[in-house]
C-alpha cells in the first residue's frame, strides 16, 4: 500500500471516531483539555490495535484463501464503507451518558475500531506489514477525534455525517482498487 492509501484509510477508519467525537462536544458542556485528549486517546489506540489484531487474526487462514483474497478484500471494505454510509443517514439525539467516562470510553472506542480490524486482514492480504500502518492509523485518529471535540458544537450533526459518508465511499473505492489491480495482474 502506497503512502496515499494508507492515509486514505486512516481517514476512512477514523470517520466513526470523528462523528462520535463531534457527538461528545456537542453533547457535553464544558469538556475539559484533559477530556479532548483522553478521548482522542482512546480512539487512537483502538484504532491501531485492532487492524494489528485483525493482521494476525489472519495468519490462521491465509494459505487457504489466497487464490480468491483480493474479493474477501474488497468484500470487507465493501462491507464496511456500505455499512458507513448507511450510518451516516442516522439521525441521533444526544445521549445522555458521560462521554468522557472510561467505561463509555472503552466501549465507543471498541465499536468504533472494528472495521479496522478487517482493514488489517485487508493488508496482511495486500502482503503488506503491519506495524507502519497501525500506528499511521492511530496517529490519524488520534488527530481527527481531537479535532472532531473541538469543532463539535460549532459544526453539530451534519458534519459527522458527511464525514463518515465519506469515510464509506473511500472505503468501497479502495476495496475496488484493489479487486482491479489483482485482476488485471
Amino acid at each position: 500500500m502506497s503512502l496515499a492509501e494508507i492515509f486514505l484509510l486512516g481517514l476512512a477508519l477514523s470517520a466513526d471516531a470523528f462523528a462520535v467525537s463531534i457527538a461528545a462536544g456537542i453533547c457535553t458542556p464544558g469538556v475539559r483539555v484533559s477530556d479532548k485528549f483522553k478521548i482522542s486517546a482512546f480512539f487512537g489506540i483502538f484504532q491501531g490495535f485492532m487492524p494489528v489484531a485483525g493482521w494476525f487474526a489472519g495468519f490462521l487462514f491465509l494459505d487457504y484463501i489466497c487464490s480468491f483474497d483480493h474479493w474477501i478484500a474488497m468484500g470487507l471494505l465493501a462491507f464496511i464503507g456500505i455499512k458507513m454510509i448507511v450510518e451516516s443517514r442516522k439521525t441521533e439525539d444526544c445521549k445522555t451518558f458521560s462521554y468522557f467516562g472510561t467505561g463509555p470510553l472503552f466501549v465507543m472506542a471498541f465499536a468504533t475500531s472494528i472495521d479496522a480490524m478487517a482493514a488489517g486482514l485487508s493488508i496482511l492480504m495486500l502482503g503488506n506489514e503491519i506495524v507502519f500502518p497501525a500506528v499511521f492509523i492511530a496517529s490519524i485518529t488520534f488527530i481527527i477525534s481531537l479535532i472532531g471535540v473541538n469543532i463539535g458544537k460549532k459544526a453539530g450533526r451534519k458534519l459527522g455525517q458527511y464525514a463518515e459518508l465519506s469515510g464509506g465511499i473511500i472505503l468501497i473505492l479502495i476495496g475496488l482498487k484493489i479487486l482491479f489491480e489483482d485482476i488485471l495482474k
